[in-house]
């Protein structure tokens, strides 16, 4: 049987840049859900650290998790229980104070204003067989034309290792979550 489309290619199927991570969870699909929204990245210094940089942990919140993310712009476009979570986001995220805009899945799969970006995020799990699942994460980005790109590709080019950081610390908390819990 074949695995379905991947929600993010139906969001953002063509991108300026792309990000992709993966770790292997000894825990089983069920579990590995269930921390995916929940775990909490405070705890990570790591995490923290690269969010307040960038202007994400202004202020400090007591729990920061995916949910918890919606307060800094992001959206729930799309899911599939158990298996895949897409989250989005649009503005100008390279301006100091980032211009985030309210979307939601209708809007974001819309033609895009001039001079902003979109961003997909998804994380995607696959059972392995002997209770474990890959657990995948990538990132999309797409400006809407030249002069959003111009804007953009430098702080891209500036966040990006700090990004991938930040995203393999989420995967890592989110395996040790799943493995060490009930």
């Amino acid at each position: 049987m074949n695995a379905p489309r991947p929600l993010i290619d139906d969001y953002l199927p063509e991108c300026d840049v792309v990000e992709r991570h993966a770790v292997v969870v000894r825990a089983a699909p069920a579990r590995v859900w269930a921390v995916l929204r929940s775990t909490d990245f405070s705890r990570s210094w790591l995490i923290g650290g690269l969010l307040a940089l960038r202007g994400l942990g202004r202020r400090r919140r007591a729990v920061m998790t995916l949910d918890a993310m919606r307060a800094t712009g992001f959206t729930v476009l799309d899911e599939r229980p158990e298996r895949e979570l897409l989250i989005g986001i649009e503005g100008r995220f390279w301006r100091p104070r980032p211009d985030v805009r309210p979307t939601d899945a209708r809007r974001f799969r819309e033609p895009l204003a001039p001079g902003l970006a979109r961003a997909a995020w998804d994380f995607r799990l696959d059972p392995l067989g002997d209770g474990r699942t890959r657990l995948s994460t990538e990132t999309r980005v797409r400006c809407a034309d030249a002069a959003a790109r111009r804007c953009f590709l430098p702080y891209w080019l500036l966040v990006r290792p700090g990004s991938g950081l930040i995203r393999r610390a989420m995967l890592a908390a989110m395996r040790r979550a799943a493995e060490t819990g009930p």
